[in-house]
């Protein structure tokens, strides 16, 4: 694997920075360098930040460590916002939306001493599991570039696998921080619901209760050691975000080492190599003393059910506003989806009830296996606008049926490589109980320590 700057973690890069080895603009340099070698293979990155970031690149270099990411570069998806670069959501009416403040870990990341150095591509509005737009194009899966990259961080997912950013920021309401870590072989943390806080400054902005109890931002990156890095630095009460908190960041170790190992999900047949996966991640856990046991999670298809219906709930009138901003296809997908989950068929207390009866069982479950180990995506990713054609919304909802606990519950979860087959990344997710996304991650640090990393990469054609 090369050893050019771009191809390094942060967490290495602010070691070599603050031990005066390089300096922050070489490493700048170093990734727009890579940027323009690979981006126009596969549309990642939107915008480029070179002249800002060069700028605090010498501040950097003149100064003593503001942080623990002093003078490291990351980058930024376009639905959150960055002063001095317009918060797309990836249509054209709001191609020069600039915010008037940072998002919440926008600045936590500054504040840490890392610099912006591009915004990456999403779907409209964010509102689907593969990275498309009109403003933008589409954004390729490096891997295959006949394949999505995920959604809806697909840009950060593609732009990170590449080696044209170390770190990056997400988001994820229904698997967008993991969906497209899997398909791009990058590592991920979707935290708890207000661990992290998010905010905007530029409208629409939606605040219901959909995105107050499910809605999260997050870190994105090749190496679990970065997320470590990050979480501590963007976790804790922001006065924007009424949800946000300030929890312990770690707990104690688990009296009961044990691991269940999801291999099978009802509702769908996984590939072989999905579960061999599972498999392999689970005998790197088991390796390092944690009892693994095959075990299926309380009642998975019913919090698909339940996730959906919240998610209808909220943006079925929503729908009618983004019609204004989003083109017809992805529109017409939206409104076939929420026809499955029709809020009509089930009233607003017992659906919430539900997500807490779901909620305490799964509490109850963790207490009986701290860690549960199990697939990202049920299947590979698919060839680019499937998830429009016909059947695509039963493709998408398929998909998603290990992705969606995490977001109903409000429970932590760190997606994680393991490994390629067929020429495509596999990967699992690492799920706990909620509050423990220390556990998360230092499973999927165990796995990583024993399957190693499969990116950076060059785009495959």
């Amino acid at each position: 694997m090369s050893n050019e700057l771009w191809s390094q973690s942060a967490s290495q890069l602010a070691r070599l920075i603050k031990n005066k080895e390089v300096s922050s603009r070489e490493v700048v340099e170093s990734f727009l360098g890579r940027i323009e070698a690979v981006n126009s293979k596969v549309n990642a990155v939107t915008v480029v930040l070179a002249e800002s970031a060069l700028q605090a690149a010498d501040i950097a270099d003149k100064t003593e460590a503001t942080g623990p990411l002093h003078g490291v570069p990351f980058s930024i998806k376009e639905n959150i916002d960055c002063l001095g670069s317009a918060t797309t959501q990836g249509v054209p009416s709001m191609a020069e939306a600039i915010p008037v403040v940072d998002a919440p870990v926008v600045a936590r990341m500054k504040n840490a001493g890392a610099i912006p150095l591009a915004r990456t591509n999403l779907p409209e509005m964010g509102l689907r599991i593969s990275t498309d737009n009109p403003l933008r194009g589409r954004t390729l899966n490096p891997w295959n570039i006949d394949l999505c990259a995920g959604g809806s961080s697909g840009g950060e997912a593609s732009a990170i696998a590449c080696g044209m950013s170390p770190l990056g920021l997400g988001n994820d309401i229904g698997g967008s921080l993991r969906n497209p870590a899997f398909c791009c072989g990058i590592t991920s943390l979707k935290p708890s619901v207000g661990r992290i806080p998010a905010a905007g400054s530029i409208p629409p902005n939606d605040h219901g209760l959909a995105s107050q109890i499910m809605r999260v931002e997050g870190p994105m990156a090749r190496h679990v050691d970065d997320l470590k890095l990050a979480y501590p630095l963007l976790s804790g009460r922001d006065v924007r975000d009424p949800v946000s908190v300030d929890a312990p960041l770690y707990g104690p170790e688990p009296e009961l080492k044990r691991a269940a190992v999801v291999t099978e999900i009802p509702g769908v047949t996984m590939p072989g190599e999905i579960v061999a996966s599972v498999k392999r991640a689970a005998d790197a856990l088991a390796a390092t003393g944690w009892q693994t046991e095959e075990v299926t999670p309380p009642e998975l298809e019913r919090v698909t059910e339940i996730w959906g219906h919240v998610l209808s709930a909220e943006f079925q009138p929503i729908i009618d506003n983004f019609a204004m901003l989003m083109s017809d296809r992805p529109i017409a997908m939206l409104k076939e989806l929420f026809k499955i989950f029709d809020p009509a068929t089930m009233a607003s207390p017992l659906l919430h009830g539900e997500r807490w009866r779901l909620s305490c069982a799964w509490s109850l479950f963790f207490q009986e296996y701290p860690m549960v180990i199990g697939p990202t995506w049920t299947d590979f990713p698919f060839p680019h606008d499937a998830d429009l054609d016909e059947g695509g919304t039963e493709l998408t909802v398929n998909r998603l049926r290990f992705i969606t606990p995490a977001n109903l519950l409000g429970i932590p979860s760190v997606a994680v490589p393991t490994g390629s087959s067929g020429g495509l990344a596999t990967g699992v997710q690492v799920y706990a109980d909620k509050w423990r996304e220390d556990l998360c991650l230092k499973g999927a640090g165990i796995i990583e320590s024993k399957l190693g990393r499969i990116t950076p990469i060059d785009p495959a054609f």
